[in-house]
């Protein structure tokens, strides 16, 4: 069973945002990134469907040469091979384009089963994985929560809006990973070690024959800012009888949320 699990580097979630003023872009000059919390799900569901079924697990990430930091890691949690589609542009890519150089990787691989996170915590689209599902032609199943492999067959779960849906269907198929799935693992020191020996193939994005038009972006951000400021909070004292009725009209006429 070939898998194929694509995953993002990503800033790290503990960072304070800042917005570089000569840009006017978020500045991630002094940022740490960490492999995607949700692509995690995805490669430790990819790591035990070949432990159950046996096969090969392969990561694919796109963006620059630093990106190949976060395939190394998923190289350390077991999987056999990985792939970085190498080009700068990629990094303020749109999904279409993004989901477009993946789907290009992921046809001539004709992996029985392609996992994603959810969504990428870095802009929260959670559109690749469907540009790379209609790319490709095949069925896709999103934030699942319980994955089982039979053959040429799957059944996935799912919480949805006040039910648990059951969804099956034939391989080849895209998946995207839910927390819940699973628990990934963290990578053993003999993990580590075996990683650096692991070749990571770096492909140049004009490598794979991509045209301007399936490369050309359907979305641009035209500015980013900040949230505004929080003001202060009132503290209101006195009895109940008392506060009761100011809280109400606060939330009323200041805060308008009643």
């Amino acid at each position: 069973m070939k898998i194929v699990a694509c995953v993002k580097y990503v800033p790290d979630t503990a960072i304070k945002v800042k917005i570089a003023p000569n840009t006017g872009e978020v500045d991630l000059s002094e940022v740490s990134f960490v492999v995607n919390p949700y692509d995690e799900f995805a490669v430790e569901e990819a790591l035990q469907l070949k432990e159950k079924h046996g096969g090969e697990v392969i990561v694919v990430g796109a963006g620059s040469e630093s990106a190949s930091a976060g395939l190394r890691t998923c190289l350390a949690m077991g999987a056999d091979s990985a792939i970085l589609v190498s080009d700068g542009s990629l990094e303020k890519a749109d999904s279409y384009v993004v989901g477009t150089v993946l789907a290009r990787v992921c046809r001539a691989l004709s992996p029985d089963l392609i996992l994603f996170g959810k969504h990428a915590i870095g802009v929260d689209n959670g559109q690749v994985p469907a540009v790379v599902a209609e790319a490709l032609d095949l069925p896709q199943v999103s934030v699942v929560t319980r994955l089982e492999i039979e053959g040429s067959a799957f059944r996935a779960e799912r919480d949805i809006e006040g039910a648990h849906e059951i969804v099956e269907g034939s391989l080849p198929a895209v998946v995207t990973a839910q927390k819940g799935l699973n628990v990934p693992r963290y990578a053993s020191l003999k993990g580590i070690m075996a990683a650096k020996k692991k070749q990571i193939e770096v492909r140049p994005l004009e490598s794979l024959g991509l045209t301007a038009e399936e490369l050309a972006p359907r979305v641009e951000s035209v500015g980013v800012t900040l949230p505004p400021s929080r003001p202060p909070g009132k503290i209101l004292k006195g009895e109940v009888s008392e506060t009761v009725p100011q809280l109400v009209k606060l939330l009323h006429e200041e805060a308008k949320i009643i």
